[in-house]
């Protein structure tokens, strides 16, 4: 098993969201890194985002990111030695917002049956 990888992504996540916070751009919303996912040459990394906003905040905000991708790439390569600096591409996670989605239907769904919250 490669255990490279995994640990490069561990380093390019927290990296990166460092380097999200110091970015100055207001187009940027609130950017969480949920994970990002090496190639098993270390070349490629594909950065999972979650945006908070509305669906053109998300949109400007992806937009920015991946204008940005060129100079983020260049400030990782300073920070982390390594023979190549990975190809860095942002991805929307929309696994925040359905996990959210699914407990809103619980909800409704507990919230419709009697029974377990009174003890009955």
């Amino acid at each position: 098993m490669a255990y490279r990888p995994e640990r490069l992504g561990e380093v390019l996540k927290q990296e990166i969201a460092e380097l999200l916070r110091q970015l100055k751009d207001p187009r940027i919303g609130f950017v969480t890194v949920t994970s990002v996912d090496v190639s098993n040459d270390l070349r490629y990394a594909k950065v999972f985002v979650s945006v908070l906003g509305s669906a053109e905040e998300q949109k400007a905000t992806m937009d920015v990111l991946d204008k940005a991708q060129g100079r983020l790439r260049a400030e990782i390569g300073r920070r982390i030695r390594l023979r190549y600096t990975p190809e860095v591409s942002f991805k929307l996670d929309h696994s925040i917002s359905e996990g959210v989605r699914l407990v809103d239907l619980i909800d409704d769904l507990t919230e419709g049956k009697p029974g377990d919250r009174d003890g009955q």
